[in-house]
């Protein structure tokens, strides 16, 4: 009986030290805040300019990426000189750049409806998530990239895909040792590759004026390479909106 109680003390104090080592989301997402620069300073961002390089066919494209509150972005690349537009969201408008008649056209209905759900997003989706009506849950260890990694599931709000309201999950794996992201996987909900997965990787984390990016990225099998980023840059409103035709 002596033993019996001793061997249920040892696994209630076993069970009791997992629950205290063992993370949750909430800590995980927390720490990656703090870890990346802490949560004063992403809200005061005012906006964010990355100028990247894109491998494509053994050319290397300059890609300039521009994204401040309420949902506004532009990526633009420069092409044998020529600089274009691939797309662009002033808040309101989403437009983008038909490369076949070479003229700016705007988004479906949908498209811009789905885009401004995510507006909040800036500079973080892990941001005071619980204010935005996110959730997000652990879903366990996995590996990544050799790498051991949390789990994390991010449910956004649903968006619509071809009239039906869809589930927006993302997952993100934090590498364990270092508490940040080192890759991103979604389904791909519509088009040629629906139902496939969307996978994103993230490294080379650097910091910029106290806040920590990575400037190395791979999209889809797209490698991108970050040059330079410049925190709250100025920005002409003319770079979001539609152009006049």
């Amino acid at each position: 009986m002596k033993t019996l109680k001793l061997t249920a003390l040892a696994l209630f104090l076993l069970a009791s030290s997992s629950s205290l080592i063992a993370q949750t989301a909430d800590e995980i997402v927390s720490k990656y805040i703090t870890t990346i620069g802490g949560a004063a300073k992403l809200k005061a961002l005012k906006g964010v300019k990355m100028e990247m390089v894109v491998n494509a066919q053994g050319m290397e494209i300059p890609v300039e990426v521009v994204q401040e509150p309420g949902g506004k972005m532009y990526l633009k690349f420069n092409l044998q000189g020529k600089e274009m537009t691939q797309f662009a969201f002033d808040g309101e408008t989403m437009w983008y750049t038909n490369f076949t008649t070479m003229k700016a056209e705007k988004s479906d209905a949908e498209t811009t409806a789905n885009t401004k759900l995510s507006a909040a997003d800036f500079p973080d989706p892990f941001l005071d998530y619980k204010t935005k009506g996110y959730s997000i849950e652990l879903m366990g260890k996995e590996t990544k990239e050799g790498t051991e990694c949390n789990k994390i599931k991010l449910t956004k709000k649903p968006i619509t895909v071809n009239g039906v309201q869809t589930d927006d999950i993302s997952y993100y794996f934090f590498d364990t040792e270092n508490n940040l992201p080192i890759a991103k996987e979604s389904e791909i909900k519509q088009g040629p590759m629906k139902g496939q997965k969307s996978v994103s990787t993230m490294s080379d984390y650097q910091e910029v004026d106290g806040i920590y990016f990575p400037f190395a990225v791979n999209e889809g099998g797209q490698s991108m390479k970050v040059k330079k980023i410049t925190l709250n840059p100025t920005v002409d409103a003319k770079a979001y909106a539609f152009p006049a035709q």
